[in-house]
């Protein structure tokens, strides 16, 4: 999905008890921490094993910040104020780069299943597209895979449009199945 950057909304504030927190190399570990959580067991995972995985996470996000065309002013996470302790825990991440044809491409933009359906996901986006803006880029595109409803209608209100499909073989684990006796 694509779309340009010429006209992008404001981003509005976080609810209350959130906070954006921007790229260091130091919070590394929390990003591949959020996209675990976030993916671990989504179909994303079966079509990208290595977000079913906690190192192969871990990997990616330092793969990812080690590329050329790394942009850290689309690369974000969002933390949430625990009620009781005070503490700050990331509950959503995103990162982004800019490709060979100059646009920028948003890796992943995962949220902890406790935190979906607040709205924070696409505050997260609209941050990172504002990041894209700020590096001087024209578009922006994602994948996001064809069952994944929630995030194709976040994608479409915020006027991402389908540029192309792309057909990925996939296979998908052996349901185990247990009986007791």
């Amino acid at each position: 999905m694509e779309i340009p950057l010429s006209t992008l909304p404001e981003v509005p504030p976080l609810p209350a008890g959130f906070r954006f927190r921007p790229w260091n190399a130091e919070i590394l570990k929390r990003h591949a921490e959020v996209k675990y959580q976030s993916f671990r067991f989504e179909v994303d995972a079966n079509v990208f094993p290595c977000l079913g995985d906690a190192e192969g996470c871990f990997r990616l996000m330092r793969e990812i910040s080690m590329r050329d065309g790394f942009i850290p002013a689309a690369t974000w996470l969002i933390e949430h104020e625990e009620q009781v302790t005070g503490t700050w825990q990331a509950v959503a991440t995103i990162q982004g780069v800019r490709d060979r044809d100059g646009n920028g491409s948003i890796q992943n933009l995962g949220v902890v299943p406790g935190f979906r359906g607040v709205g924070i996901g696409s505050l997260l986006l609209l941050k990172a597209l504002h990041g894209f803006q700020e590096n001087g880029l024209p578009r922006a595109s994602l994948e996001v895979t064809s069952q994944n409803i929630g995030a194709i209608r976040l994608y479409e209100r915020l006027g991402f449009r389908i540029a192309s499909t792309v057909y990925k073989a996939v296979e998908m684990g052996a349901v185990q199945t247990t009986t007791q006796a």
